[in-house]
């Protein structure tokens, strides 16, 4: 009787196969901490857009019913101190700015940070209110928190906007719209006003320079308080400046980010990729969107 051949039981090249244990592991790692970075990077993203947008016109409906008290009452700010003879507090609304024919109805609020931004428009400290003998400045957002000045470079020559402060109801016509490098207007003649308007210009998030409306005061100028001197606006109030002091804020969270971060991939070695992310991403998205307002605030004031 012939012999069957031994069968010869074949080994696994160690090239071949699975990868080793320590390889999955990770493998597994490297994918855990780009999924965090992917969360907190989308939580960055609906924070500049949807969010942001909604909590613009959150604030400025607020501001509105504020602003229409002050109004009804007679104590609408005029100047730029408070009854304790103090600055106005950063966000207060000091004015309604109007522009038919770009849809636009902001209410303004004092001083131009980025986190003041956030809410509208906002009246640079050291120049008039608007109506107000002088050149006053009025500084809004292109691209993020609302977009209220993201048309502005459609303003034409002999355009009107009206802007409503505690001194009434101001008209302005549009002289042009000038960008870095064109001619500056005339100069302001005694007892005139000017209102200039100030965004970005160039690419919506990769502005390249400033862009500058101007309109000159059209209906009777009013007279205005002393002014704030220069030299005490804050550093984060300039055009195209971020605020620092978010940065504390920034630090600290993202602490916390590390440690949730730990916690999550600890938690999907310990009991699995679901249960992982089921707990941890809610919490990510939550602690991503409260940094991310914090970040936000540290980019430049007019994007």
């Amino acid at each position: 009787m012939d012999q069957q051949p031994a069968r010869r039981v074949l080994e696994p090249h160690p090239m071949q196969g699975d990868p080793a244990p320590s390889s999955k592991v990770e493998f597994h790692l490297v994918g855990q901490v780009l999924g965090i970075f992917a969360v907190l990077a989308l939580s960055f993203l609906v924070e500049l857009t949807v969010l942001g947008n909604l909590r613009h016109d959150r604030d400025q409906a607020q501001l509105a019913s504020e602003f229409r008290g002050a109004l009804a009452n007679a104590i609408a700010p005029v100047g730029p101190l408070d009854d304790a003879n103090k600055p106005l507090p950063a966000g207060t609304p000091v004015a309604l700015l109007e522009i038919s024919k770009l849809q636009i109805r902001e209410v303004v609020v004092e001083g131009t940070s980025s986190s003041t931004l956030m809410s509208g428009p906002g009246h640079r400290r050291d120049t008039p209110l608007p109506g107000q003998v002088g050149t006053s400045v009025i500084v809004g957002r292109r691209a993020t928190y609302g977009r209220p000045f993201r048309t502005i470079d459609q303003l034409c020559t002999g355009d009107r906007m009206t802007v409503t402060t505690g001194q009434g109801k101001h008209t302005f016509t549009v002289l042009g719209v000038r960008r870095a490098g064109d001619p500056l207007p005339s100069p302001l003649a005694a007892g005139q006003g000017r209102l200039i308007l100030v965004t970005t210009d160039g690419p919506a998030l990769q502005p390249t320079d400033v862009l500058r409306v101007d309109a000159a005061l059209v209906s009777p100028a009013q007279p205005r308080p002393a002014q704030l001197p220069s030299a005490v606006l804050p550093a984060a109030d300039a055009l195209m400046a971020g605020d620092s002091s978010a940065l504390l804020a920034v630090v600290g969270w993202s602490m916390l980010l590390v440690g949730v971060a730990i916690s999550i991939v600890w938690v999907r070695f310990r009991t699995g990729l679901w249960y992982a992310w089921l707990i941890g991403v809610p919490v990510l998205v939550a602690i991503g969107l409260t940094v991310s307002d914090d970040i936000a605030a540290m980019l430049p004031n007019m994007l």
